[in-house]
């Protein structure tokens, strides 16, 4: 007799166009993986392989998608930024921040000036010999009046970047900030030639070349022969195909249209596990999954309403039922379990119905009702959670109608536009990175439109502080502020599940962002 998964697979197959002896054949084994490593991945040669075409089916896609660094903001462009360009600086498996464009750094004393050193033999893919102009244009694009930089604000701090000699520049700021070199990691500091502007077909040094694009739907991007990375970019070209529906992602995968696939859904992990032909990439980190609401407007400029729909929530249940178990409980703050200075202390919040009558009576209500805006594109499962918030609110006296939005447009026409909705955020290295993208006041991305003077203050004076012990003092007061005061509903931290044939060999677990931190294409290789 079927399972609910059982039953969900078998008409993905169905759909996929899968023979009844390939379904059997495919459901014959189960697959071992944990939270940090995948067993079945040892079994894959020691020697990376050359060839072939990678295609990869992704989420996380639009129309309105560009190559323009300044402007990315969700996992396709991402992944194609890192396929064309490179970093200033890389995060490693172990969420550390290692040399990549830039070679080496040092801070002086109070880490309001670091010296930074210009990695040498690299060449563009116009044959230019990277600079540190290069470097130095590349940072300045999203920094200035006229950028419109998703990390603007985070840059502000940088009061100087100038050149010291040809192979090292010093950058100052306003004051200490021991994280810059986990900063300089973000993905939208990828390095372009100097004086570049032609973001329709960028020039980098990555490890494949621009060939094909067409945003939001799909791209083809040929391996660099030059590459100075020699353990990187086996394939002779990568071919990113947009899927932000998740059964026909899936189906993808199933039917080998493509490679490997980000995003699982949750719901049919476990069948795909079953499968000898497939391997579940599952890495912990900071992804977690949010109901945003917009403190700029009522009824949420309340905090007493805030806080009552934070009550209304049964986490467990969600964590239980629509991430199958796959992530840990969140505490309506975005510092996860794994960051050195997550809080221990903070009492996790847990489903308390009487608590959101109790904060519905203190501003003045006794029922309330809310419109939620919601789409799978926000999260795999997004529209489950949302209908089982749905049940659980009303217990507390809230009324939740649900609109559906569709995937295709939600970033652009939801998310940080709808008073009440849901959306997702990747996690950063570091708490600092995290707090200044999307709750500092200033920040382009806080999507709560959320201001606290205090918060803004600590989060400063953290930042300047080498003494970790302070450092872990003030974020843990940070958490508890946004717990507390905060427009985001944080109930989960979500696992990066990726599925992969397992042809794909390379793949491993990465704690930043699906694909191994949007770097897969120029790691792994195709076996056979």
């Amino acid at each position: 007799m079927f399972n609910d998964d059982d039953k969900h697979l078998s008409q993905l197959i169905h759909n996929a166009r899968l023979s009844r002896r390939d379904f059997i054949t495919r459901s014959a084994a189960v697959g071992l993986t944990t939270a940090y490593g995948l067993s079945p991945l040892n079994a894959f040669a020691a020697e990376p392989k050359k060839g072939g075409v990678l295609k990869l089916g992704m989420s996380g896609g639009n129309t309105s998608d560009t190559l323009d660094p300044t402007l990315y903001s969700d996992w396709v462009p991402l992944n194609q930024a890192y396929m064309l360009m490179n970093g200033l600086i890389e995060i490693d498996e172990n969420n550390k921040a290692m040399p990549e464009l830039l070679a080496s750094w040092e801070a002086k004393p109070g880490a309001a000036e670091w010296l930074f050193t210009l990695r040498e033999g690299v060449t563009f893919h116009n044959g230019k010999t990277l600079s540190v102009e290069d470097i130095i244009y590349s940072i300045n694009l999203h920094r200035g009046d006229k950028s419109r930089s998703a990390i603007k604000s985070q840059l502000a701090p940088i009061t100087n970047i100038t050149q010291q000699n040809d192979k090292q520049i010093l950058i100052t700021l306003s004051g200490g900030n021991a994280d810059l070199p986990y900063l300089l990691a973000d993905y939208h500091l990828v390095v372009v030639p100097d004086g570049f502007t032609d973001w329709s077909h960028p020039i980098g040094t990555g490890g494949y070349i621009f060939d094909q694009y067409e945003p939001g739907v799909r791209s083809y991007f040929k391996r660099n022969p030059n590459y100075w990375k020699p353990d990187r970019a086996y394939v002779d070209a990568v071919e990113v195909i947009v899927i932000n529906d998740p059964t026909a992602r899936t189906n993808a995968l199933i039917s080998g249209q493509v490679h490997a696939i980000n995003r699982v859904d949750f719901k049919t992990v476990d069948f795909l596990k079953r499968s000898p032909m497939l391997n579940i990439v599952r890495s912990s980190g900071g992804q977690h999954f949010t109901f945003l609401m917009d403190s700029s407007v009522a009824p949420f400029k309340d905090n007493n309403i805030r806080m009552a729909v934070k009550e209304g929530i049964d986490r467990q249940k969600i964590l239980d039922t629509v991430l199958r178990g796959y992530g840990q409980l969140g505490n309506d703050h975005p510092i996860p379990k794994t960051d050195p200075f997550f809080n221990h202390q903070l009492e996790q919040r847990t489903y308390d119905p009487d608590k959101s009558k109790f904060y519905l009576k203190k501003a003045g209500l006794s029922e309330l009702k809310l419109e939620l805006s919601s789409s799978d594109a926000a999260f795999a499962g997004a529209l489950d959670a949302a209908a089982l918030y749905q049940q659980e609110a009303q217990q507390g006296g809230i009324q939740i109608s649900i609109k559906r939005q569709p995937a295709d447009s939600y970033w652009d026409d939801v998310w940080m536009k709808a008073p009440f909705c849901m959306g997702y955020w990747g996690g950063r290295p570091t708490a600092d990175q995290m707090f200044s993208t999307a709750y500092q006041s200033t920040a382009k991305w806080n999507d709560t439109h959320w201001k606290n003077d205090q918060f803004d203050a600590l989060l400063l004076q953290a930042r300047s502080l080498l003494d970790e012990s302070k450092r872990a003092e003030i974020y843990g007061e940070l958490q508890s502020i946004v717990r507390d005061d905060g427009g985001a509903m944080i109930p989960l931290f979500g696992d990066y599940l990726d599925a992969a044939n397992k042809k794909v060999g390379g793949i491993k677990p990465h704690p930043m962002f699906n694909f191994m931190g949007g770097r897969l294409a120029e790691r792994v290789w195709l076996e056979g």
